[in-house]
């Protein structure tokens, strides 16, 4: 592959990740309308998430995170902005998926996975991984949970992907101050915040590298890499500290001679915004003064720490003195039941100096900057065999044909299951078990007529081949809400009352 075809499928790769990342936004406006327990399709979910990442990346310090509980009540402020009229428990339920959807809590890893592909030297399109996470959970110091924004998530919020954060801190500090020359101080408060997101992010970077070092001092170039970052990192400082304190001196102007209100609010905004950021650099000042005296003291910790103490077996005492005093029969089961768990069922070969000198002098593998490749799974054109013949679902639909006014126990549907297919009977259970489970009021959200549901009124289930309770199966007929409330306002039971839709099934079962 040509070196202008190379660099074209890295940009097109860094391209799709920056995609990639904002999937899991867009994701939360098309499951917003499967969720049971309230109507979220009113929320615009993607502006939430995006708040949520602004909450948590504002909120972040060098060395602690953000209050998960804090990040919900501010983002349960901007659900409620959007939908004033709703009850004020939703908001905070809203808050809560979309943080949790943003942690992705029901992933093993916590993360996301995106593919895409890329054309080979040899022309063959390869399909590749890119994980990434957007909030993460981390532990404080104290031993609560915290948040944090991935280096992906400030991305989000700047609209770029793995570029050099000095660069874009140098442009976006010109562009600030060209800004706010010229008046235009909306514009200049959405480059300020992005300036504050590069500064976060430098500062991440320093973090992460530390916490690598607590973890394995060998895992870091403190020997090249680590000086020369840290060097770039106080320049980069002390350039931001005069570039920052000029820009800070110009909107301070602005905003005392403000001549209207709007004005003079953009411009106080400005001001805090470049303050936090000249607090974020003394805090990035003071890790990274710290840092050579943090990686000494990992190296002594690491180096000079005990090794674990194990507890060690006298053979003579423990083991040999007391074989020999027992006769040969009962010393053989001994010795072989010691000598099989401390040789194991394999003995090691011993180590050799040429696999030592090969092991040392083999290069580390690196690993691929746009991620491996991805094998194509072998897949079978065979249909997956049904669970059940197709005559027992026909069977099913029939059983279960109820009359609204004749509710039937779970222990005849099963009697008359067996006379009419011997596999009906468990189909006919986790059906009925499933009606257990289901709520009625999305059903009357959707403007359904009737739903038949399974209620537990203690009845003990007499039978061979199942235990537990003899449901009592019934078609309840949901009641429209107009007909509720004129119920109500008579002096009946209230209009939200579910309980109205259904018949007296206890009185009808019984008999």
């Amino acid at each position: 592959m040509a070196a202008g075809q190379a660099l074209l499928d890295t940009g097109f790769a860094h391209r799709m990740k920056a995609l990639a990342c904002t999937a899991p936004l867009h994701d939360l406006d098309g499951r917003k309308s499967a969720v049971q327990a309230a109507d979220f399709t009113v929320y615009q979910m993607s502006e939430l998430a995006l708040h949520a990442i602004d909450l948590v990346t504002l909120a972040m310090d060098f060395d602690a995170g953000a209050s998960p509980e804090r990040v919900v009540a501010d983002l349960s402020t901007f659900a409620a902005r959007q939908v004033p009229e709703r009850p004020t428990g939703e908001y905070e339920r809203v808050a809560r998926w979309v943080l949790e959807n943003l942690i992705n809590v029901g992933s093993a890893d916590r993360g996301f996975r995106a593919v895409y592909g890329l054309t080979g030297a040899d022309g063959h399109y390869e399909r590749r991984d890119f994980d990434f996470k957007l909030l993460e959970e981390v532990p404080g110091a104290d031993g609560d949970i915290y948040l944090r924004a991935s280096n992906e998530a400030v991305n989000v919020l700047v609209g770029a992907l793995e570029i050099d954060i000095e660069s874009a801190q140098i442009a976006a500090d010109i562009r600030l101050e060209t800004l706010i020359r010229r008046g235009r101080l909306s514009d200049a408060q959405a480059a300020a915040q992005a300036a504050r997101y590069r500064t976060i992010q430098y500062g991440e970077m320093l973090r992460q590298r530390l916490e690598a070092t607590s973890r394995d001092v060998r895992s870091v170039d403190w020997l090249t890499s680590m000086p020369d970052f840290i060097a770039e990192a106080l320049e980069h400082i002390e350039a931001r500290y005069k570039a920052e304190n000029a820009i800070l001196v110009n909107i301070t102007d602005v905003r005392d001679t403000a001549d209207t209100p709007l004005r003079k609010q953009q411009a106080a905004a400005l001001v805090e915004i470049v303050r936090d950021c000249l607090r974020r650099h003394e805090q990035l000042q003071a890790g990274l003064q710290n840092a050579g005296r943090r990686f000494r003291a990992e190296q002594d910790r690491q180096t000079f720490a005990p090794q674990p103490a194990r507890a060690d077996i006298d053979l003579h005492a423990q083991l040999l003195q007391p074989v020999l005093a027992l006769p040969v029969h009962d010393a053989d089961g001994v010795l072989s039941t010691f000598f099989t768990r401390e040789a194991g069922l394999t003995i090691p070969l011993a180590l050799r100096l040429v696999d030592l000198f090969t092991a040392l002098v083999t290069p580390p593998i690196e690993r691929e900057l746009l991620g491996g490749e991805i094998e194509e799974p072998e897949l079978s054109d065979e249909p997956e065999p049904p669970a059940f013949p197709d005559e027992c679902y026909d069977y099913l639909d029939g059983l279960l044909d109820l009359d609204p006014e004749a509710p039937r126990r779970l222990s005849g549907l099963l009697e008359e299951a067996r006379e009419l297919h011997p596999e009906l009977p468990l189909l006919l259970v986790v059906r009925v078990l499933a009606l257990a489970a289901q709520e009625i009021g999305p059903a009357r959200r959707h403007g359904a007529e009737s739903v038949l549901i399974a209620v537990d009124d203690g009845t003990v289930l007499e039978d061979d081949e199942f235990a537990g309770t003899d449901l009592l199966v019934a078609r309840a007929v949901l009641v429209p809400p107009q007909e509720l409330e004129e119920h109500s306002h008579m002096g009946g039971a209230r209009a939200d009352d579910p309980r109205l839709s259904l018949p007296s099934m206890r009185e009808r079962g019984a008999a």
